[in-house]
């Protein structure tokens, strides 16, 4: 910072300094109204109640005064004060500097007309307060923009760890209480009760974003998110306008899917993100290993309870589809089969086409496949009993933990 402390060359410009400091009052209030005037941030107490702006006004202008009157490094506390404070209340700093000028205006307005008043004589003393004046409004302006920086990145910083501390807090569901939804509600800007999907995408590297830019690239598309990166994934909630936008989330992540990525059903309130975290990291596992892609856990109550309880599910899918399991190949065909016939509606016909094979040849698997579990497909509970199993093998990837 330069020094703005000039030696003044005769007694004149404490004349011009004594009669600044006489009008403080006046200016202050003139340099307020001008403020006011000129910048909707400080106009009827919008951000700033106008008795704090005047409070700050005439405390910036008393320094600026005894800066052109006293010798040494200029006193900046106030305009220090007010950088940390403007930046705490959001005003832009382009708006502060503005302010700043002036009321830097002002007093040199006083000084003018002061010298004006006197007379010819007073001219040169002019320019000698001018150059102070010049130089006290860099060093003010300096201070200002620093001390404004450097709260705006503490500000930052904190929003950053709160914002961190809150999300892991959605996740977790840990002191997940109505007052801190609200809380993360506000910070997260997202409805409570909103639609909301999760996601977990697998980190390429330890601690690596498996999908950079996610949350500005759904800033784009005005959808609201929140993310965070552990060792092994990138999980995030995404806000959704309606379910119309779920589409676009899905061709989003599959554009830019460099890894697994699993995604949880749609869900409302922002409760069950904890619930919906799970559903999306079992979707992720249900990929391939090494095999990039995005997959989106059924929504269906039959998926979810099977994922909610996944160690009963895989009691349940070995004791109905063991023996076909053990078959490999051949059981993996058997159980294509069984999968086509109940998303068909148990029409054999519709199965042979989608599998591009004769409805006999449907029909002699199916058939295979009730000697081998020893369950009837026109049982009712016996049907319930295999779809689950069928679920229970479609949720978990094979090995896990159906080994």
């Amino acid at each position: 910072m330069r020094s703005s402390r000039r030696e003044l060359p005769d007694e004149g410009v404490a004349k011009l300094v004594a009669e600044a400091e006489r009008r403080l009052p006046e200016v202050t209030d003139s340099a307020v109204k001008k403020v006011q005037a000129a910048m909707e941030v400080y106009r009827a107490g919008a951000v700033i109640p106008p008795a704090e702006l005047r409070q700050y006004v005439e405390a910036n202008l008393r320094e600026i005064v005894h800066g052109l009157s006293a010798p040494g490094t200029p006193e900046l506390t106030r305009a220090r004060v007010t950088g940390k404070r403007r930046a705490e209340q959001g005003v832009p700093l382009s708006e502060v500097v503005r302010a700043f000028r002036i009321g830097f205006a002002e007093i040199w307005n006083v000084l003018v007309e002061e010298a004006d008043r006197v007379g010819p004589d007073m001219v040169r003393t002019l320019v000698s307060a001018a150059t102070t004046l010049w130089y006290l409004a860099d060093d003010f302006a300096e201070a200002m923009s620093e001390a404004y920086r450097d709260t705006v990145a503490e500000l930052a910083s904190r929003q950053r760890q709160q914002r961190s501390a809150l999300v892991e807090a959605l996740f977790s569901g840990q002191r997940l209480d109505q007052a801190a939804l609200w809380q993360i509600s506000e910070l997260l800007q997202m409805p409570i009760d909103g639609l909301f999907l999760v996601v977990a995408a697998e980190s390429p590297e330890l601690g690596e974003e498996a999908l950079p830019s996610i949350e500005s690239r759904l800033d784009a598309m005005n959808l609201g998110s929140a993310w965070r990166l552990t060792p092994e994934t990138q999980v995030g909630v995404i806000s959704l306008r309606s379910t119309a936008a779920q589409a676009p989330v899905l061709d989003l992540l599959r554009r830019h899917a460099t890894s697994r990525i699993g995604v949880s059903p749609a869900f409302s309130g922002l409760m069950s993100t904890p619930r919906a975290l799970h559903f999306a990291t079992v979707a992720l596992a249900s990929l391939p290993l090494g095999q990039p892609g995005v997959f989106q856990f059924d929504d269906s109550p039959l998926t979810a309870l099977v994922a909610s309880a996944p160690e009963e599910a895989t009691q349940l899918a070995h004791q109905v589809l063991g023996g076909v399991l053990q078959l490999g190949d051949e059981g993996t065909v058997l159980l294509d089969t069984l999968q086509a016939w109940f998303d068909c509606a148990g029409s054999t016909k519709d199965t042979a086409d989608r599998l591009f094979c004769h409805p006999n040849t449907v029909r002699y698997r199916l058939r295979g496949l009730q000697d081998i579990t020893g369950r009837s497909l026109t049982n009712p509970a016996h049907q319930a009993e295999l779809l689950t199993g069928l679920r229970a093998i479609g949720t978990y990837p094979k090995g896990e933990p159906l080994a």
